[in-house]
């Protein structure tokens, strides 16, 4: 029996349907985990996602792109193949893939986590023959402290920030982490303002029925904004850049899985490290992978390798598959490559971010 999914040039491709899952260049049907960029290309003639996450993907396809939808869990067919999705805890509408085609079903689970967070759909596992998997944080090192411990942190920072006059700078990619901070915190400390990417995304976010406190768009050329007392979420892209110089004195924080490791906020030149990602840690993967069921688990991006060795010491039969898929970056990157252009979220030209 031959797989239902193959690895081509454009990515996962799924012959029996004639489309592809996440592709990694432009071809004629493609359906989509999420609207992060590597895993959402613009340019495909047409594209399937979950309905929750269409606000999203037309910003980041463009007005012009031709999107298909399903609700979570609502089979529809393509060529013979069953096609559902099914949340993934990702992002706002992040969804996994679940194929059925005679007899052989395989969930392309995209990037997940199962911490909970109110700004998207909970994961829920689907069972499955083949799981294709994420590993970004595949080793054990990696796991998650609970979301209130890392609220209390990141608020007893802003409030210390605020007491002494600095303003506090959250870097966040503009999709998902972002608006998750917001709605982790407490803004009772201070206002709450967004760098321009962030707020197309807030504004998607709220007309798709999520809750977020009120978060203020930087004005342009505006100094001090805030008066010190202000948390200000941006796109990692920032760091370093003019834009930072419109408040003041700042102490600069990133919210990364990768802030586990000691050393890597020294490295990224930042004030404070937080432990706040949107893809499960080295037990989720773990848990997840355990409740799929599948009897062959396919292990992409991140540290597959060694994720796939330690479940065939599990007793399962795992093995790394190349993709492109990039996961959370340690850099500027990652998740959220936008376009300069993007980053920049409309602000004037003497406030722009420097590139990624």
């Amino acid at each position: 029996m031959e797989d239902l999914l193959a690895v081509t040039e454009a990515g996962l491709y799924c012959a029996a349907g004639d489309f592809f899952v996440d592709p990694w260049r432009r071809v004629p049907r493609a359906v989509i985990t999420h609207a992060h960029a590597d895993h959402a290309r613009t340019g495909c003639g047409r594209y399937l996602c979950a309905a929750a996450g269409k606000p999203v993907l037309r910003i980041r396809m463009g007005s012009n792109a031709v999107i298909d939808t399903v609700r979570y869990g609502e089979p529809t067919t393509i060529n013979g193949v069953r096609v559902s999705l099914h949340p993934a805890g990702h992002v706002l509408g992040s969804a996994q893939v679940r194929l059925e085609h005679r007899g052989q079903t395989w969930v392309v689970s995209g990037d997940y986590k199962l911490e909970a967070d109110p700004t998207c759909a909970a994961f829920e596992p689907v069972p499955c023959h083949v799981f294709v998997t994420e590993s970004t944080f595949g080793l054990p090192v990696y796991r998650w402290p609970e979301p209130a411990v890392v609220a209390a942190e990141i608020n007893a920072w802003w409030r210390a920030n605020r007491d002494a006059g600095r303003t506090s700078v959250v870097l966040a990619y503009a999709l998902g982490k972002a608006q998750r901070i917001a709605a982790l915190v407490d803004p009772e400390i201070g206002p709450i303002v967004g760098h321009g990417a962030v707020m197309k995304l807030v504004e998607a976010y709220r007309a798709s029925g999520v809750r977020l406190p009120s978060i203020d768009r930087v004005p342009p050329r505006a100094r001090r904004v805030g008066g010190g007392r202000a948390l200000v979420i941006a796109p990692p892209s920032v760091l370093g850049s003019p834009w930072l110089k419109l408040f003041g004195e700042t102490s600069v924080a990133v919210c990364s899985g990768w802030m586990t490791v000691r050393g890597v906020r020294r490295r990224r030149n930042v004030e404070k490290g937080f432990v706040v990602s949107d893809h499960a840690d080295f037990p989720g993967l773990v848990a997840a992978i355990d409740a799929s069921r599948a009897e062959r688990v396919l292990v992409t991006h991140g540290f597959a390798d060694v994720l796939a060795r330690y479940l065939r010491e599990r007793g399962r039969d795992a093995k790394p598959l190349a993709t492109r898929f990039t996961g959370e970056a340690l850099g500027e990157s990652g998740d959220d490559d936008e376009s300069t252009a993007e980053y920049n979220g409309g602000e004037p030209p003497d406030t722009q971010p420097a590139p990624p």
